[in-house]
């Protein structure tokens, strides 16, 4: 088996390649990148892997690969993938709702990964993140809408992201390179493009992605996405309107037994999710888990949640997928 990573010296095709061998995938590994990062090199198991350009005869012999790169290239060299019969699993936004691509959390749909075409895309990051700590709670109670702030680490805009937090921690004068902005001491209530109605291209995503992934097209979400001076994981404010009365002990057992879940939910003992403790691993920590007092339904329910973009937002998913196919 070989398997490609494209896109393989950035954030996220880095960690693809780490996560890998931690998952013990025996398989030889194909390094694909820019022509300016070609020569690189790269140690996996212990082998050294030398990047090669990303051209359209890369996939010749390649039966799976994992796709690191921006919209506009992942349109550019997936069809040579599949064209060389690869069944690629793509981390950009560019296939994610076409409708004969399926969209996969592994804790949540797997099914889906069945109905390839040889494309299985990979959700965004917050929404990967906000559908694993909600998922337990989705299945109970059935949540019809949700209210979603995100706080999102800086590795969500890549290499250039992470780097221009360290240079401004250092320097609040530094140049900008991923943000419109200052990000150190500071926080953007931007990430993607705004349409006419003040909504951002990021902002759409949870709604579309996961009425996708939940096969439920009536679910609504409002979702307000903030960049934060964080390096790699991401944190959110969830509010949750379901269509069964929830029950705040019951949805504590659901969470700490979840596929994916660690329940961090003690706060007079000062015990919640941070982005520091949920850094470099895979699992989604939740807590401050809490009825809504405004709805005297009981139908409502609030919760906090981190995880780590780079791994079970981007990376690590991408991964569990490759795991699904090659069972």
């Amino acid at each position: 088996m070989k398997i490609a990573i494209v896109g393989a010296t950035g954030a996220v095709g880095q960690q693809m390649l780490q996560c890998l061998e931690e998952r013990n995938i025996q398989a030889d590994v194909k390094l694909l990148a820019s022509a300016r990062s070609a020569g690189k090199k790269f140690s996996f198991m212990g082998k050294e892997l030398v990047v090669e350009e990303l051209t359209e005869n890369s996939f010749k012999d390649v039966d799976y690969a994992l796709g690191a790169t921006e919209n506009d290239l992942a349109k550019k060299w997936i069809p040579w993938a599949n064209a060389d019969g690869v069944v690629v699993v793509d981390n950009s936004s560019a296939f994610r709702l076409c409708d004969d691509v399926p969209l996969v959390i592994p804790e949540i749909n797997p099914e889906d990964i069945k109905k390839h075409n040889g494309i299985i895309a990979n959700p965004n990051c917050a929404t990967i993140i906000a559908m694993v700590a909600l998922h337990e709670l989705y299945k109970k109670y059935h949540i019809k809408r949700m209210i979603v702030s995100t706080y999102q680490a800086v590795s969500g805009a890549g290499v250039k992201g992470i780097q221009d937090l360290e240079s401004q921690l250092k320097d609040p004068n530094a140049p900008r390179t991923a943000f419109p902005y200052q990000i150190a001491y500071n926080l953007i209530p931007q990430i993607g493009g705004f349409d006419e109605n003040g909504i951002s291209s990021e902002e759409w995503k949870m709604q579309n992605e996961a009425r996708k992934m939940w096969h439920d097209p009536n679910l609504k979400v409002n979702c307000t996405c903030i960049r934060v001076p964080v390096m790699r994981s991401h944190s959110e404010s969830i509010f949750i309107e379901c269509e069964e009365e929830v029950n705040v002990e019951e949805a504590r057992q659901l969470i700490a037994n979840g596929n994916g879940t660690v329940l961090k939910d003690d706060p007079q003992n000062k015990i919640y999710p941070m982005p520091l403790d949920t850094t470099d691993q895979d699992l989604v920590f939740v807590g401050r888990i809490r009825k809504d007092l405004t709805d005297e339904t009981g139908h409502s329910m609030a919760i906090w949640c981190c995880g780590d973009q780079i791994r079970k937002g981007a990376a690590t998913n991408a991964v569990q997928i490759l795991q699904e196919l090659i069972k």
